[in-house]
């Protein structure tokens, strides 16, 4: 099979876990208000998925060092379906919570697999693509918050929307494993090395926390943010216009890069951010707060998919191990941030807790400033 067909069912994959993740996200205030939460006490809950996720550490990195990155792939992607329909169906709080940590769980092995599979086949190309499967990512959570909108207008109730959801999900990997990329197992590099950390990965890592809390808050807390402080009914609104601009700025990402490069894209990235969220924050309204969270979208866009381009030229760690770690922090951010959002707003209003966002946007800037330098070291030294 060629590069394109490869690269062209990889990309149903991307597409299919847009929907599913952003199923969950865009339901937080349902599950919220079926078990009559408070801020601190859903903080509570999705404090429990980053633990879960850790878990997956020692076992993502046991499946990418014996397996082709499309078994974990055909796996997680079963898993989560199963999560999905234990979360839709919880009637307590102790299934709620298990079914949570599954669908973090699984969405860990997910993100390394499937992007283990894109970086190998972006060595196939003599350009950079993986922007354009992050793109699909994006387009994917536009269709799963537009089919939760709908959902939400009609009615439908949470287990039969994540049931359907489930459903399509267990059925597109079933029909379409078997023509992912086989073969892609790293022969080294496939060991955590214990010891000093190192710089190259560990760097990376920082960069991405930073930019997975303010993604990870987006996704948990845009629409309770509409909900509560903007006042819209359609509280996925800010969602969706956050989801879409993300896709839209990832479709483009690739020709950016190469354009301006990646490190001034990091720097215009967190400008973004930053510029965003503050606008949401100081004029809270309608119009306002879109703008805002488009341009919180647009800017938080590039950082992933470039992150883990550049954590797979590590010379010490193979693609699929460095894309394990980094992704560690990224499962760290976008898990731990949503919970300290929950908890902060419970103390001092969801409003002023957004302020997070616009410090961790910051803080893009210098870190990314010393990866790079420390790149340059190395370079000057090999």
């Amino acid at each position: 099979m060629d590069k394109g067909r490869y690269r062209g069912f990889l990309s149903i994959f991307f597409f299919v876990a847009g929907i599913s993740f952003s199923t969950w996200a865009s339901r937080i205030p349902t599950i919220k208000a079926n078990f009559g939460l408070n801020d601190a006490e859903l903080g509570t809950l999705l404090l429990t998925m980053p633990i879960s996720s850790l878990i997956g550490l020692p076992i993502s990195g046991f499946l990418v060092s014996r397996f082709d990155s499309r078994i974990p792939l055909i796996l997680s992607f079963l898993t989560q379906a199963l999560s999905l329909i234990l979360i839709g169906f919880a009637s307590s709080m102790p299934v709620l919570v298990i079914a949570v940590c599954l669908f973090a769980f699984s969405t860990r092995i997910l993100n390394i697999a499937v992007n283990t599979q894109a970086l190998t086949i972006q060595k196939m190309y003599d350009r950079k693509i993986n922007g354009s499967f992050h793109a699909l990512w994006s387009t994917g959570g536009i269709v799963g918050i537009g089919l939760s909108t709908f959902l939400l207008k009609l009615e439908v109730p949470l287990h039969l929307h994540f049931g359907i959801i489930a459903g399509m999900t267990a059925l597109i990997t079933v029909g379409l494993s078997n023509f992912l990329l086989k073969g892609d197992r790293a022969e080294k590099g496939n060991k955590i090395i214990i010891g000093k950390p190192d710089p190259f990965v560990s760097l990376l890592g920082v960069i991405v926390f930073f930019s997975a809390v303010c993604e990870g808050g987006m996704f948990d807390w845009s629409g309770i943010y509409f909900k509560d402080v903007v006042n819209e009914d359609i509280f996925t609104t800010g969602y969706l216009i956050f989801m879409t601009f993300m896709a839209m700025s990832r479709f483009i990402s690739d020709r950016i890069i190469e354009y301006v490069g990646l490190e001034r894209m990091y720097i215009m990235s967190s400008s973004l951010v930053v510029s965003g969220i503050l606008l949401a924050i100081i004029f809270p309204y309608f119009y306002t707060a879109l703008i805002g969270f488009s341009m919180v979208g647009f800017g938080t866009a590039a950082i992933v998919p470039m992150t883990f381009t550049l954590a797979g030229t590590s010379k010490k760690y193979s693609a699929g191990m460095a894309i394990s770690i980094v992704t560690t922090y990224v499962i760290g951010g976008m898990l731990l941030g949503p919970p300290l959002i929950g908890y902060i707003a419970h103390a001092f209003g969801l409003q002023k807790a957004f302020i997070t966002f616009a410090i961790a946007g910051f803080m893009i800037v210098p870190v990314s400033q010393l990866f790079f330098r420390h790149k340059r070291k190395l370079e000057a030294a090999s």
